[in-house]
């Protein structure tokens, strides 16, 4: 069975304390859908915002004085956003798992929909592993580091191909209706900012914030 999942390259900085947020492993992956937990969801927002915790320059406001407001700064003023992480595939009849590499973010999974249509081979990261992806006909082979001759490969068909990639959008638009519940809940303060800016990570509509009760 091959499955493909949305995946968040996690990393919590040393006492973070914004908002409660789940324990992961350093350097690990998230993946994200509507079955997340709250601190999971917390843990995702964290590294999504950490992702976008960069000074300003240019045209941008200053940062706000408070510590909330600062850490997200980033993540809602950036007009363009990054999230590290991508679509991961794995064939769990062979063990074979496809990462998303270094110059790959989650804000590009769209990228996957214009290589099963026009089939240009799809790189993901650079040496020490390179992951690419290449269709030859109706069948499509992920190589999981291009750079070794012994690379471990997954295969399946376009078709295939396709209807997983729906499978991972489906995942994210559950998470993005989720973390919209969780920011009303944690970020009240933030909460329209925060959902607008994570459906732009995502290239979704927003979704509708839940009322405060």
């Amino acid at each position: 069975m091959i499955v493909m999942q949305p995946v968040l390259e996690m990393y919590v900085p040393e006492g973070f304390d914004l908002w409660p947020v789940a324990e992961v492993e350093p350097f690990g992956f998230l993946p994200l859908s509507g079955e997340l937990s709250p601190a999971e969801v917390g843990a995702a927002v964290m590294r999504i915002a950490a992702c976008n915790d960069i000074d300003p320059d240019g045209d941008r406001p200053p940062r706000p004085a408070d510590a909330l407001g600062s850490f997200l700064h980033g993540l809602l003023t950036f007009d363009t956003l990054f999230a590290a992480g991508g679509l991961r595939v794995t064939d769990h009849s062979t063990g074979v798992t496809f990462q998303p590499g270094c110059c790959d973010g989650l804000e590009d999974w769209r990228d996957w929909r214009r290589f099963i249509d026009d089939g240009s081979p799809l790189g993901f990261g650079h040496d020490p592993v390179s992951p690419v992806a290449e269709r030859f006909g109706d069948t499509v082979r992920l190589t999981v580091n291009a750079d070794r001759s012994d690379s471990p490969v997954i295969e399946l068909s376009v078709a295939e191909l396709r209807g997983l990639l729906a499978g991972a959008e489906r995942d994210l638009a559950d998470f993005l209706a989720l973390a919209a519940g969780w920011a009303s809940r944690h970020l009240p303060g933030h909460c329209a900012a925060v959902t607008a800016a994570l459906a732009r990570v995502v290239g979704f509509p927003e979704p509708a914030v839940p009322a405060e009760t």
